[in-house]
């Protein structure tokens, strides 16, 4: 069998680990910290050493300490990004969600730090493929409703990471959702030296709160691989619709490790910042813009009983 899944503890953080054999590739996924993505490892080309894509906490005191304020790699559910003073109006009534930013906007969600619990696994000769749930049942007054979210993690043939979820209304009434991640990744060196492109249509206007203001600028500035340089990125960009080719590419020149990003059409918006160390670069893919319950930019209403499925791919390249 070319794939393997195997469960283990590493300074605390209790792992779910996907391999590919011949190539020893590897995927770890925190299940008890947000269905968290932990490790993205693959052989590097230059030396033949391993180098590990994501830019991850070293152990659980870390993550413990520092989760609620880079929330680094978690699924972010049942809204990304911000939304400011934690508030929103849905059906003619007015929420308030307990748990805030210290800034005071609710931010990246629900379930970034809540414990999944593994559903599923299956290996074959073509891919290893773990799945995890996590039920949310009104925990936060700003939320009153339930609902799950699962979490499907399957690693393919050359380097290539699929992760789809699933979001199922299981209340008796309409409920606002949105769905993304916060996937930190890093190329080695420093951002300012690697390349840049992605396929944008529109920048999305934010105030001095990082909060839509309702206005798409049309943006092209990466459109063809750059630089990154000394630019700051702290934006939420509208994807070309019906994209046959990575939305995004990051690339690092000196030792040829690059990423690529295949969202499927529920993550029409794209989110990129860099982090004031400039050693990585966090880059979300989005079913909506921030702030989405209350501008409704890609905010969908999910009936009772049905579900929404979000999927996107990372493919791992070394020269």
């Amino acid at each position: 069998m070319n794939f393997s899944i195997r469960r283990l503890t590493v300074k605390g953080l209790e792992q779910v680990v996907l391999r590919e054999e011949t190539s020893e590739t590897e995927v770890a996924i925190l299940p008890g910290h947000g269905a968290s993505l932990h490790t993205f490892r693959v052989r590097s080309g230059k030396d033949n050493s391993f180098f590990n894509v994501i830019d991850n906490y070293t152990d659980l005191e870390q993550l413990e300490k520092e989760m609620g304020q880079s929330f680094k790699n978690p699924k972010l559910s049942p809204f990304p990004c911000r939304i400011p003073d934690g508030r929103y109006k849905f059906n003619e009534q007015q929420y308030e969600f307990a748990n805030k930013f210290g800034d005071g906007t609710a931010i990246h969600g629900l379930l970034f730090n809540k414990p999944f619990d593994l559903k599923d696994e299956r290996v074959d000769a073509h891919s290893a493929d773990t799945s995890m749930e996590y039920r949310y049942n009104r925990e936060d007054a700003g939320y009153p409703f339930e609902y799950s979210c699962n979490v499907r993690y399957i690693l393919h043939p050359g380097s290539l990471l699929e992760i789809v979820t699933t979001v199922t209304n299981l209340d008796q009434t309409v409920i606002p959702v949105a769905d993304g991640w916060h996937p930190y990744f890093q190329l080695g060196g420093k951002v300012d030296e690697w390349m840049l492109q992605f396929q944008a249509s529109a920048i999305v206007e934010f105030d001095d709160r990082l909060v839509p203001t309702g206005r798409l600028i049309q943006y092209a500035e990466f459109e063809t691989p750059r630089l990154i340089g000394d630019t700051f990125l702290d934006n939420c960009f509208a994807l070309k619709p019906e994209l046959v080719s990575p939305s995004c590419e990051i690339y690092n020149p000196a030792n040829g490790v690059s990423v690529s990003f295949l969202p499927d059409s529920g993550y029409p918006f794209l989110q990129l910042y860099t982090p004031p160390s400039r050693k990585s670069i966090a880059v979300e893919n989005l079913s909506s813009a921030p702030d989405s319950f209350n501008n409704k930019m890609g905010l969908i209403l999910l009936q009772p009983g049905h579900s929404q499925i979000f999927t996107v791919r990372y493919k791992v390249g070394v020269a």
